[in-house]
């Protein structure tokens, strides 16, 4: 029988993963045997301050440790995040961030891996927000993409952070979004986000970042049955990988076919004119060049100040969604709504009463009840 118990590597151990870091407080279940003086240092309950001051140092460790008490669904763990984030942000907003989305078996973990050892070899600090899917029915992730990124992984200057999708469209909302300005703070100025390429995962991604690829592979006639024109509508750039080798043909023409197809699409940035590439991960080739659209990309955008706008206008977009999943918590976890929520459920099947009107009643009661909590609170006062 194999053995399972040989020692963690060193870069499992300072690049931590949400599986190894685990949430404040509950017992550490990594394989292997830890360096005492690392577990020790896990099992310790940080303070504010010893958060602030290893992520703003850039401490790989630590940086996971925030970011898993950001993933927390505990109470008493969001508002020490928020506590943490808050006295953080003054080093955020620093870093580009790229979104990274495409059909499966495209090819966007290695195209990331082989796209983050470049950029690590000039120079870059690189951090991987890889969203893992989640089973709608055991609620499980397989978190593979530290096993998809194995020599990026082992990289001083790169961060690898996969995260459960948690059954949201997507998978990424405030959380990720978060986990973003921290890996800022921490010193890393790429952020590449690889959605889960299904479902309304793009269109968030889209939201949180500067720049957003769609990679594709070649044989454009199957694959564009299969892309979306809202998709590509969001593209700064579209990626034909694995053009290389006998494939290189096919991907030529496929480049083209997108290229027809781009003419009749708006652009995804204002004053930005979206084009296909190629590239491939195995042989490195075209990487160089994209980074160099990226740049080109940064620099247009800022000086007609589109870049900015995109921004603020993400911020905004932010605050606004985090007022709606407020107001839709506060609402059905209202006592008197969810205890009056099955009786006019059944109205509603059996006819009894309209959708509109089922609503109206409820906003109703909980408008009474929420306006009842304000006079006791106005009377306690005086």
């Amino acid at each position: 029988m194999a053995n399972y118990t040989t020692s963690t590597p060193e870069w499992a151990v300072s690049n931590s993963s949400a599986v190894m870091s685990g949430i404040e407080g509950i017992k550490d279940t990594t394989v292997g045997n830890i360096n005492p003086a690392w577990s020790a240092r896990k099992r310790k309950v940080l303070t504010e301050d010893e958060l602030v001051e290893g992520v703003s140092k850039g401490d790989r460790m630590i940086l996971s440790r925030a970011i898993t008490l950001i993933e927390s669904n505990n109470p008493k763990h969001f508002a020490k995040a928020q506590r943490v984030l808050q006295r953080l942000l003054p080093l955020t907003g620093k870093a580009l961030r790229v979104g990274i989305t495409g059909v499966p078996g495209a090819g966007k973990s290695t195209l990331i891996e082989a796209f983050g050892n470049m950029l690590c070899d000039e120079g870059h600090k690189i951090a991987v927000l890889a969203v893992d899917p989640t089973s709608s029915i055991t609620k499980g992730s397989i978190l593979g993409d530290k096993t998809r990124m194995g020599t990026l992984s082992r990289r001083e200057e790169a961060f690898i952070r996969p995260s459960p999708a948690g059954g949201t469209l997507g998978g990424v909302a405030r959380k990720s979004r978060e986990t973003m300005l921290m890996c800022e703070a921490a010193g890393y100025d790429v952020i590449l986000i690889e959605t889960v390429g299904v479902g309304q995962s793009e269109t968030i991604v889209r939201s949180m970042v500067d720049f957003f690829m769609l990679v594709v592979l070649t044989g454009a006639g199957d694959d564009l049955q299969g892309i979306k024109k809202g998709i590509m509508e969001l593209a700064d750039a579209i990626v034909v990988n694995k053009a290389d080798g006998d494939n290189l043909v096919k991907a030529k023409v496929t480049r083209g076919e997108y290229e027809r197809m781009i003419e009749f699409i708006r652009p995804a940035t204002e004053g930005w004119p979206t084009h296909a590439y190629l590239a491939s991960a195995v042989e490195k080739t075209g990487l160089p060049e994209l980074w160099k659209v990226i740049q080109v990309f940064k620099n247009l955008t800022t000086e007609s100040g589109v870049f900015q706008k995109r921004r603020d206008g993400q911020l905004l977009d932010w605050m606004n969604s985090m007022i709606d999943e407020h107001l839709h918590n506060l609402f059905f976890g209202d006592a008197v709504v969810t205890g009056r929520m099955p009786e006019i459920r059944d109205a509603v099947l059996n006819g009894t009463i309209s959708p509109t009107q089922a609503v109206a009643e409820l906003v109703k009661i909980f408008d009474i009840k929420r306006a009842s909590e304000r006079r006791v609170d106005l009377f306690s006062e005086k």
